[in-house]
C-alpha cells in the first residue's frame, strides 16, 4: 500500500470526547474518518445510564468550562442544539476531612447538562461528524508499513489502512497501545520515548456508587466536593437536581469515593463496598436514612482523572510518522470540555494535511 492510496484516511481509537472533538473538526474536510470504540456507546467517562425509571451520569457530572473556555464552550453547546440542554440551578458546596460542610465560592458557576444525560455531549458532536464508528472494537496493536497504519483488534481483525492514527484513550491505555506499536526501525527510539512519557502520567482511581431512595432529600446544594482530599468521599451530588433524570418524590445520589478509598476497595464486591460508601455519605449529609438505599449501582473508573499533563515533546515527535494523541491527559485538565477542545485543536491542525 503506497502513501497515496492511504491519503485522507484517519483512524481514531476511542469515541470519547477527545475522539468526538477530532472527528467533528474534520467534518468539513475530505478526510475518511473511522473511529474504533471498544464499548457499545460513545462519550467515554461522560457516560449516562438508565435504571428503574431514573437516568444518571456516573462519570462526568456536567460541563463546567474553565474561564478561558467559557465563551467558546457556551457557543458550542448552542451549536449542538439547545433542546434538552439545562443548567443546574443549585450550587456546589464544599467539605473538609472532618465532614464540615461550607458554602462554595462559585454559587453562580455554570453546570451544563442534558435531560438525556452527559452522553449527549459526544452523541451530538458525532452526529455532526462525517465519521464511521465501529463499536465493540478494542485496539490491541498498531503497525506502520510502507507509510500506512494498520490497527489490529483483540480478535486479531485488522482495521485500515490509515494515513494517520489518533489515540484518545486514557494515558495508561494509550501507553499500552504504544508499547504494542511497530514502526520502521529509524523511528523506534522516538516511539519508546513517547511510551515512557505517557506511562508517567499520574492518574486517580475513582469508584462511583449510585444510591437511590424512595423519598425526597431537601438540601440547598446540588453537590458537595471535598477540598482537602482527606475524606473517604470525594464528591456526592443529587441527580434529582437535573431535569428529566429522577422522578418526583425520589432521591438519587452519585457518590464518587476518594482515590485512596477507591484504590483499596476497587475490586471489593458491591454488597460489601456499597454499604460502607452509603454510611460515609449519610454521615456527611447528616441523614441516617441514607445508610439504607433501596437500590444501588456502581462503576469503577481505574483511570478516572489525570493529575498532570504528559511531557509534550516526546508525543509531538510522533507526529513525524502521523501518529497523534488527544485527551484530557494531554493538557492535564480532567474536565469533559478540556478533552473535547484538545481533540478539536488536534483536528484543526490535521486539516491542512487531509483536505
Amino acid at each position: 500500500m503506497s502513501d497515496t492510496d492511504a491519503i485522507g484516511s484517519i483512524g481514531i481509537v476511542g469515541a470519547g470526547l477527545a475522539g468526538a472533538g477530532v472527528a467533528r473538526s474534520l467534518a468539513a474536510t475530505d478526510a475518511d474518518v473511522t473511529i474504533l470504540e471498544k464499548s457499545r456507546g460513545v462519550g467515554g467517562r461522560a457516560a449516562t445510564r438508565r435504571k428503574h425509571g431514573c437516568r444518571y451520569d456516573h462519570g462526568a457530572n456536567y460541563v463546567n468550562p474553565s474561564e478561558g473556555d467559557a465563551s467558546r464552550t457556551a457557543a458550542l453547546l448552542s451549536e449542538l442544539g439547545s433542546d434538552g440542554l439545562v443548567n443546574i440551578d443549585e450550587p456546589v458546596w464544599t467539605f473538609d476531612r472532618t465532614g464540615t460542610v461550607s458554602e462554595g465560592d462559585r454559587p453562580d458557576a455554570d453546570k451544563w447538562n442534558w435531560t438525556k444525560g452527559m452522553t449527549q455531549f459526544a452523541k451530538r458532536a458525532l452526529d455532526e461528524a462525517a465519521a464511521t464508528i465501529e463499536h465493540g472494537v478494542r485496539a490491541a496493536s498498531i503497525e506502520r508499513r510502507e507509510g500506512a497504519w494498520t490497527i489490529t483488534d483483540t480478535e486479531e481483525e485488522p482495521h485500515g489502512p490509515f494515513e494517520t492514527v489518533v489515540l484518545t484513550p486514557p494515558a495508561p491505555q494509550t501507553a499500552a497501545l504504544l508499547a504494542e506499536t511497530t514502526v520502521d526501525g529509524e523511528h523506534t527510539a522516538r516511539l519508546e520515548s513517547a511510551t515512557r512519557a505517557v506511562q508517567a502520567v499520574p492518574y486517580r482511581t475513582i469508584r462511583t456508587f449510585v444510591l437511590h431512595y424512595p423519598f425526597e432529600l431537601d438540601r440547598p446544594y446540588y453537590g458537595l466536593v471535598n477540598v482537602d482530599h482527606q475524606h473517604p468521599v470525594g464528591w456526592v451530588s443529587r441527580e434529582e437536581c437535573k431535569d428529566g433524570h429522577v422522578p418526583d418524590g425520589e432521591c438519587l445520589l452519585i457518590a464518587q469515593m476518594s482515590p485512596e478509598w477507591s484504590t483499596e476497595r476497587y475490586d471489593e464486591p458491591m454488597d460489601i463496598a456499597a454499604p460502607d460508601a452509603a454510611g460515609h455519605v449519610a454521615e456527611l449529609i447528616g441523614d441516617d436514612r441514607l445508610t439504607d438505599p433501596d437500590w444501588v449501582d456502581d462503576q469503577g473508573w481505574r483511570y478516572a482523572l489525570p493529575d498532570a499533563a504528559v511531557d509534550a515533546e516526546p508525543i509531538e515527535a510522533l507526529e513525524a510518522i502521523d501518529l497523534y494523541a488527544a485527551g484530557d491527559w494531554v493538557v492535564g485538565e480532567g474536565r469533559a470540555h478540556a478533552a473535547f477542545w484538545n481533540g478539536v485543536e488536534l483536528g484543526e491542525r490535521l486539516c491542512p494535511s487531509v483536505q
